[in-house]
Order: C-alpha cells, then sequence, then structure tokens
C-alpha cells in the first residue's frame, strides 16, 4: 500500500475545495490517485479546522483577484466563507505584487555592485592567505611529530621565516 506525505495530500485536496473546486475524477486522474481515496481525504480535511487547509498559490491569487474590489465589509464576508483570515489576503497580494514586479526593481545598482566585486575579492585574498598559513602550519605540526624538526613547535616563533 503507497504511503503519501501530508504535502502531497493537502495539494490533492485543496484542488477539490474553493476557491478552485475541480472535479473529483480530474483531480484522481491528474495526481494518480483513486478517486474514493481523494473522496476520503477530502472528508478528513473538511473534518479540520478551514485554517488547516492548503491554499495552491492558484487558488491564492485568484482569491487576491476576487476581492480585489471588494469594501470591507465584503472582503470580510468572502474571507469568512472561505475560512480565510483577512491578513492572509494581504500578504498573498503583496506576495503576487512581489513576483509581478519589474526585474528593473529589484536590480542592484552599478555601484552597489562594483562595492560587492570589490568585498568578494578582499575576502578571497584573505581566505588565500589564511589558508597558506593554516598548510604551513600543518606542515610544520606533521614534520616536528615525525622527529623531522630539531626544535618543538613552542619555538616556532624564533624560527625565521615562521609566518606570523
Amino acid at each position: 500500500m503507497a504511503r503519501y506525505g501530508q504535502a502531497f495530500k493537502d495539494k490533492a485536496v485543496a484542488r477539490l475545495l474553493p476557491p478552485e473546486s475541480a472535479p473529483l475524477e480530474v483531480v484522481a486522474r491528474e495526481v494518480g490517485i483513486g478517486a474514493g481515496t481523494l473522496e476520503r481525504w477530502r472528508e478528513e480535511a473538511q473534518s479540520r479546522p478551514a485554517r488547516g487547509r492548503a491554499w495552491t498559490a492558484g487558488a491564492r491569487l485568484e482569491a487576491v483577484v476576487t476581492t480585489a474590489a471588494m469594501n470591507e465589509a465584503a472582503k470580510s464576508a468572502w474571507c469568512r466563507g472561505h475560512g480565510v483570515f483577512p491578513a492572509d489576503l494581504d500578504k498573498w497580494r503583496a506576495s503576487c505584487t512581489t513576483a509581478l514586479s519589474d526585474p528593473e526593481d529589484v536590480r542592484a545598482s552599478p555601484q552597489a555592485t562594483r562595492a560587492d566585486r570589490k568585498r568578494i575579492k578582499e575576502l578571497e585574498r584573505d581566505l588565500l592567505r589564511k589558508d597558506r598559513a593554516l598548510a604551513e602550519t600543518a606542515a610544520l605540526l606533521v614534520l616536528s611529530k615525525n622527529g623531522h624538526l630539531g626544535f618543538a613547535p613552542s619555538q616556532w616563533a624564533e624560527t625565521p621565516g615562521y609566518l606570523h
């Protein structure tokens, strides 16, 4: 018997519930699940509070478009009927606006890009310097443990050519 995750179930059931209200047979064919199973999942979802239901991206967009021209009283009534808080609608509207914004609006300025490149080069140089110092320290440690050096690690600082 196949087992499906809760996210998969929620997405399939969201297609069956308002505002999308897709036919059971269509959703069953699209997701490859038996109609009886989907019907059981829908009954379970409807027995839960409305806040626990998942809304697909398309359904959220449709809700934003549907409620855009409504006054506050009508919008509140719509929200009560569909189990959505008005604050959720506001978040969905902001998300839609951000997703549809002009790419020029979110593009970084040339000055910011130059500053970022300069900072990245500085960090890469610093990382390379530290990487080399770490490699030298590791080599000296291995040599001192093997007895190839005639002095102890405490004497490294006094060694000519030792990096500080």
